[in-house]
C-alpha cells in the first residue's frame, strides 16, 4: 500500500522572522526558493517518476491582480512557479504542460504576462524540454460587461465525466427539482449536467494525458469553503464552470444553502439573478442583473448573507471539490472510475505568503512561512488549516476529506521530525476569517 505523507518545511528561523515584510523577500531570491523545493522533492521523488514522462503543473492561477498586494497573495508566486519548472526539467522529462481554469472575467494576460511568458520559454530553450501553457476555460465572461464567450475552446478538448451515484452532491440533490446554482452563470445548463443520479464534470483532456500532476496551490483563506490549498486547487481542471454547482438556490429555510433562515427579498434577489443569467449577451441581461442587486441591498444582508453562498453554511462547494479531486485520481480516459489511482498526484504548496480574509479572490497578506509537498490533498489542508488556527472539525471540507483515514497511514513531517495535527496547533498563527465565516465555530455541522 502507498504510504501517504505531508512534508512541510518551513522558511523562517524564529517567530520574529515570520513577518510579510522578511518572508515576502524569500520570492525574489530565486536560489533560496530552489533550494528549498528541490530539498522537499528529492525526499520524495524517483528521478524515472519524471524522466521522459509527461507532466502537468497546475498553478494557482484563479484571476489577474487587482490590488498591489495581489502579487504575493492572491495566485502562485510567479517565482515560485519559475522554480519548480526548472527542478522539474532538470529531471529530464519529455514534456511539461502549465494549466489553469481561472474564473470567467480572469484577463489571461494579467496573469500569464509576457515576462512570465519569456521567463518560462527561456526555461524550455535551455533544458530542450517543450513546455506548452494553457488556459483550459471554454467560457470567459466579464458580469459588468455582459459580454459571454462560450466557445473559447471546443467541447473535444473535454471529457464529460458522469460520477453519477458516486457524487458526493448526490445526498443532497433534490429529485422535484433542481435547484444548483454557480453565481453569474446559466441555471438551466447546470441543471443538465446535476440531476439524482447525474453529476457531470467537464475535465480537461490534459489530465488524461499526464503521467504526474504536480498542483502547485497558493494557501488561502476561502469564502465558501473557509481554506484553499491543494484540494480546492484542482477545481481549475474542470474547464466549464457550468458544471461547477457551488450552492444551492434560497435559504436554508427555503431547502438551499446560499444564506441562513429564510427571506422572501432575497430569494426574489436570486430569481431575479437567475432571469439574467438565463439573458447574458442580451439587453435584458443589464436589468434582471442590476434590480437583483437592489433588492439584496434592501433586505439588509450581514456577513453571513451572500448572493454567491460565501458563508460557512455552504453545504454545496466542498462537495463538489471532492468529487474533482476523486476524478483526479480515480478517474479513467473513458469516463468511468477505476477501484485504483491511476495516475500520480502531488500538491507542492505556496504558502510562504499565505491568503487570509475574504479569499480567495480578494485576500490580505498572512505570513504562515511554509512550502509543503504531499500526496494526500486532505490531509496536507488539515495540517494547513492547523497552522491558520482553524477548527479543523468544524469545517466540512476539511472534515470529510480525511473521514476513515486510520490513524497513523499518513506521515506528517515537520522540519523533517515525524508530528501529528496537534502538534502543529503550536506552530499556527491566527488567520483572519472570511465575512460569513466569522461565526463558523458556532455553527451545526452535519
Amino acid at each position: 500500500m502507498e504510504k501517504y505523507f505531508v512534508d512541510i518545511l518551513p522558511v523562517y528561523d524564529s517567530e520574529q522572522d515570520r513577518t510579510i515584510e522578511k518572508l515576502s523577500k524569500l520570492y525574489d531570491n530565486q536560489e533560496f526558493l530552489q533550494k528549498s523545493i528541490l530539498n522537499l522533492i528529492s525526499k520524495h521523488f524517483q528521478p524515472e517518476m519524471i524522466t521522459d514522462k509527461r507532466i502537468l503543473l497546475k498553478p494557482n492561477w484563479v484571476k489577474h491582480s487587482i490590488y498591489e498586494t495581489d502579487e504575493m497573495c492572491l495566485r502562485t508566486n510567479d517565482n515560485f512557479l519559475l522554480s519548480t519548472l526548472e527542478i522539474v526539467l532538470k529531471y529530464k522529462p519529455a514534456s511539461v504542460l502549465i494549466g489553469d481554469a481561472p474564473i470567467q472575467g480572469c484577463k489571461w494576460d494579467g496573469v500569464v504576462t509576457s515576462l512570465l511568458l519569456s521567463e518560462i520559454k527561456s526555461l524550455s530553450l535551455k533544458h530542450n524540454i517543450p513546455v506548452e501553457i494553457k488556459d483550459f476555460r471554454r467560457v470567459t465572461f466579464t458580469p459588468s460587461k455582459n459580454n459571454p464567450n462560450k466557445e473559447q475552446k471546443p467541447l473535444t478538448d473535454y471529457l464529460i465525466f458522469d460520477l453519477g451515484r458516486e457524487s458526493a452532491l448526490e445526498p443532497i440533490t433534490r429529485s422535484d427539482k433542481n435547484n444548483f446554482r454557480v453565481t453569474n452563470y446559466n441555471p438551466d445548463r447546470l441543471s443538465d449536467s446535476h440531476k439524482q443520479g447525474t453529476h457531470k464534470y467537464c475535465i480537461t483532456k490534459n489530465l488524461f494525458d499526464a503521467d504526474l500532476i504536480i498542483s502547485i496551490p497558493k494557501i488561502k483563506t476561502h469564502q465558501k469553503t473557509g481554506i484553499t490549498a491543494a484540494l480546492k486547487n484542482l477545481v481549475g481542471i474542470n474547464g466549464d464552470k457550468d458544471f461547477l454547482p457551488h450552492h444551492r438556490m434560497g435559504g436554508i429555510g427555503f431547502g438551499g444553502d446560499c444564506y441562513p433562515g429564510k427571506n422572501i427579498l432575497r430569494l426574489f434577489s436570486e430569481q431575479l439573478l437567475d432571469f439574467a443569467n438565463r439573458r447574458q449577451g442580451k439587453p435584458l441581461y443589464w436589468f434582471g442583473w442590476r434590480l437583483s442587486g437592489i433588492l439584496w441591498k434592501l433586505s439588509f444582508p450581514k456577513n453571513e448573507h451572500d448572493l454567491a453562498a460565501a458563508w460557512h453554511g455552504n453545504d454545496t462547494t466542498w462537495r463538489m471539490v471532492l468529487d474533482l479531486n476523486k476524478i483526479a485520481i480515480y478517474g479513467k480516459s473513458d469516463g468511468t472510475l477505476s477501484n485504483e489511482p491511476q495516475r500520480q498526484l502531488f500538491s507542492l504548496c505556496d504558502g510562504i505568503i499565505g491568503g487570509q480574509g475574504d479569499g480567495p479572490l480578494k485576500p490580505e497578506p498572512l505570513p504562515l512561512g511554509v512550502i509543503s509537498l504531499t500526496n494526500h490533498s486532505g490531509m496536507n489542508d488539515n495540517a494547513m488549516g492547523t497552522l491558520m488556527g482553524f477548527e479543523i472539525d468544524r469545517i466540512s471540507l476539511l472534515k470529510n476529506s480525511i473521514s476513515g483515514i486510520q490513524k497513523g497511514s499518513i506521515n506528517i513531517f515537520w522540519k523533517d521530525q515525524l508530528t501529528n495535527l496537534d502538534a502543529l496547533e503550536q506552530f499556527s498563527i491566527s488567520a483572519k476569517l472570511p465575512p460569513g465565516w466569522v461565526n463558523y465555530r458556532n455553527s451545526i455541522q452535519s
